[in-house]
C-alpha cells in the first residue's frame, strides 16, 4: 500500500487516436497530473511556488506503454519515490485501469503503462538547481520505497 493516494481519471473522446486507443500524449498528460499531485503531498504546492520561486522540473522520463486503453476507461495512477538527493528526486508513476472511479487496482492487476522520472528542484529566478528545504527532502525520505523491478532499465538495443 502506497503513503501517497491514488490520482484517478477517465479517458476522454478527445484522447483517443486514429488507432481507437489513448494517443500516447494523453497517458504524459495523466503521469503529469500524477506529479503535480506528488508535488503537493511533498510540499512543493502552488503556495510554495509562489513564496519561493521554486520548482519541480522533469529532466529525464523513460515512459512504458504496455497496454491499449479504451474510451472512457476509469484510470488509478500510483506513484512512488525512489529517492531524493539536495537537489532531485526519483520516482515512478503505474497507471491501471480500475473498474470504477476512486478505486485501488486489483490486486493481481497489471499496469497499462508505466514512467520512472529524474527531477529538479530549481530556483526559477535564478535559472539554477537549488536545494530542497529540509522539510521537502524529509518529506520525500519518509515516501521513499523500493524501486519497482521495471525502474532504472533502458531502451533495448534493436
Amino acid at each position: 500500500m502506497t503513503p501517497l493516494p491514488l490520482l484517478h481519471s477517465t479517458v476522454r473522446a478527445e484522447w483517443i487516436d486514429y488507432n481507437g486507443h489513448m494517443s500516447e500524449a494523453f497517458y504524459v498528460l495523466v503521469f503529469g497530473h500524477a506529479t503535480d499531485a506528488l508535488m503537493i503531498e511533498t510540499g512543493l504546492h502552488s503556495g510554495y511556488r509562489e513564496s519561493t520561486g521554486c520548482s519541480l522540473y522533469t529532466v529525464e522520463s523513460h515512459l512504458r506503454y504496455l497496454r491499449d486503453v479504451p474510451e472512457g476507461a476509469t484510470l488509478a495512477v500510483r506513484s512512488r519515490v525512489l529517492g531524493a538527493a539536495a537537489k532531485k528526486a526519483r520516482f515512478t508513476h503505474e497507471m491501471y485501469v480500475v473498474a470504477a472511479p476512486g478505486t485501488e487496482p486489483a490486486e493481481d492487476a497489471q499496469p497499462v503503462a508505466t514512467t520512472e522520472l529524474l527531477a529538479v528542484h530549481v530556483d526559477q529566478k535564478a535559472g539554477r538547481a537549488a536545494p530542497f528545504p529540509d522539510e521537502v527532502r524529509e518529506r520525500f525520505t519518509e515516501l521513499t520505497e523500493p524501486a519497482p523491478d521495471w525502474a532504472g532499465r533502458s531502451i533495448a538495443e534493436v
